[in-house]
């Protein structure tokens, strides 16, 4: 993947699996409370008052900051009441950790909060030669969270994705038995192709996926899983079973997405370069498979890390 020095300058709007988009109903009574502030505001915090870290509480979401990478800790859905919940009710560790590798630079400004509805809350802090965002939405499902990085030298950031111990990246049958074929999706058709999802054993609706623009995965040797396809043959896949690098480029991004979202026949993102927001949905227009709960084990991805 090549990008022209342009790209550094991104603003990133995605498809439904991709997108900050959620069920209305899924974010009933939600919002963020972030270094002090709640509501539908924007403010600056000083540098000199962020600290080290700082938490992000929600109602249905919380995580915590590190405030000099703005990679994060402790990714977790509460199981806040919800007629669209996927935890069953129960607090659910997601991610240990998503943690951009920014090679001795580091964020020094102040942080600009704006919490622009009852849901949703961007961060954005820089520093000498990086500017880091997060956005995140306070939802019981959908398009939940990305973090995007930008560099004053265009090079590409490795992002390490660590899921929580209870949670799993498994290659999802629902997608492998569908691989090749063509569904329809809005007012034409799109082929399945294999999906990598995570989701856990105690939880029947929990699954997830990352998504990613501008951003290639690190394929891992030592991960290497021989799965069973629809024909019988097998297709290796390098992936480890708890965590997942990325290597991102300067305006690019990785998301979130939890819930149906995450099992949806859509096509990648779509490409915005000015006045972007996350809200290019499919309306509906896609076709969602699902995921087969529990786990099959010779469908989850080993070993959990990499040897």
């Amino acid at each position: 993947m090549k990008l022209g020095t342009g790209f550094a300058a991104l603003m990133l709007i995605t498809s439904a699996h991709q997108a900050l988009a959620a069920d209305s109903a899924g974010c009933e009574g939600g919002g963020f409370t972030v270094l002090g502030k709640a509501g539908s505001q924007s403010a600056v915090v000083t540098a000199n008052t962020v600290g080290n870290a700082f938490h992000v509480q929600g109602k249905y979401v919380q995580f915590d900051v590190d405030a000099a990478s703005f990679g994060i800790r402790n990714y977790v859905l509460t199981g806040a009441p919800n007629a669209l919940d996927i935890t069953g009710g129960v607090a659910t560790p997601v991610f240990d950790s998503k943690l951009p590798d920014h090679r001795g630079l580091a964020l020094s400004s102040n942080v600009a909060v704006e919490l622009s509805s009852s849901t949703d809350v961007v961060l954005t802090r820089s520093g000498p030669g990086l500017t880091m965002k997060i956005q995140a939405k306070d939802c019981a499902n959908g398009g939940l969270f990305q973090m995007e990085v930008s560099r004053a030298d265009e090079t590409k950031t490795v992002f390490t994705h660590v899921l929580a111990p209870s949670a799993f990246y498994f290659d999802n049958r629902n997608f492998r038995e569908r691989e090749g074929d063509v569904v329809a999706y809005k007012d034409t058709t799109i082929k399945v192709t294999a999906r990598v999802n995570f989701a856990n054993d105690y939880s029947r609706k929990f699954v997830g996926r990352d998504s990613a623009q501008f951003a290639d995965r690190i394929t891992e040797s030592s991960c290497t899983n021989g799965i069973v396809t629809r024909t019988g043959s097998i297709a290796k896949v390098l992936h480890c079973g708890g965590v997942s690098q990325w290597l991102v480029a300067s305006g690019g991004r990785m998301g979130q997405v939890m819930g149906e979202d995450a099992t949806e026949v859509a096509p990648p993102a779509t490409v915005c370069t000015h006045q972007c927001q996350a809200q290019n949905r499919t309306r509906s227009g896609s076709i969602v498979l699902g995921f087969p709960f529990p786990v099959a084990q010779p469908d989850r991805l080993q070993p959990r890390f990499v040897q």
